[in-house]
């Protein structure tokens, strides 16, 4: 089976558990190709990010056009943008590309690390109308307005509950003209979960790459991430990685 190709435009995290690393583990576990548009380099550990380089415009332009112009892209994830410029090139380039696109609004780290200022959230908003499934976590969401902002919207967008406090965690799939669906599982109690939300987008976006429907792949998309949280490796000090290397 010739795997879907799944481009990931995203920065990187230096430890490894976040970001493009995160996205390309996950979506070679689940038997895609990965290849990456590297938006911004971060000096991070489990602890926190130290230090931001944000790439330029054109050359997150030309990483994009290397992948779609040579390889050929089934499906796109958009993690970390690094500046509002970015944020526009990015929906300049796959506007009319006509392929699945999962943007995860990435505006904190979870050490808490500011990731986006107030610029590059409001140039969310067209990459929000281009995208097949927006994927915010509970104070992203906030941020956007909360569920009357992204009704008037009109976008399919998955309200994710890790971030919510109680014994289960609630994620909710509200699309245009449909009736929400809910999904609740038993929180996993653990420090251990740096890079949740890279890897449940990536892994829902190599899921429609594949060709399942958006319910479907969001339903074993959550099933991976809660997988690889109980196999997290117990690495660093702080918000510890995924353990995706043992997601079969």
């Amino acid at each position: 089976m010739t795997p879907p190709r799944i481009l990931s435009i995203a920065g990187s995290d230096s430890s490894g558990g976040a970001g493009i690393q995160a996205d390309i583990k996950t979506i070679t576990m689940l038997g895609g190709y990965a290849m990456t548009a590297i938006c911004a380099l971060t000096a991070q550990d489990t602890t926190g990010v130290t230090m931001v380089a944000a790439s330029s415009p054109a050359m997150v332009a030309a990483q994009i056009d290397a992948c779609v112009g040579d390889i050929g892209v089934d499906a796109v994830k958009i993690g970390m943008l690094g500046s509002p410029d970015i944020a526009e090139v990015v929906a300049e380039r796959l506007a009319g590309l006509g392929v699945p696109i999962v943007f995860d609004p990435v505006m904190i780290a979870t050490s808490g690390a500011a990731l986006a200022d107030a610029a590059t959230i409001a140039a969310f908003e067209r990459l929000m109308a281009l995208a097949t499934l927006t994927t915010p976590n509970v104070p992203e969401l906030a941020a956007l307005g909360g569920d009357a902002a992204m009704a008037r919207r009109g976008i399919a967008y998955l309200a994710k509950g890790g971030d919510a406090d109680g014994a289960e965690v609630i994620d909710r799939l509200v699309m245009p003209g449909e009736a929400e669906r809910c999904w609740t599982a038993p929180r996993i109690a653990t420090r251990h979960t740096h890079g949740t939300g890279c890897t449940l987008s990536s892994a829902i976006a190599t899921l429609l790459g594949m060709g399942l429907p958006i319910d479907e792949a969001v339903e074993d998309a959550r099933e991976f991430v809660r997988a690889a949280l109980l196999a997290a490796p117990g690495f660093g000090k702080g918000h510890g990685p995924l353990g995706h290397q043992a997601v079969r």
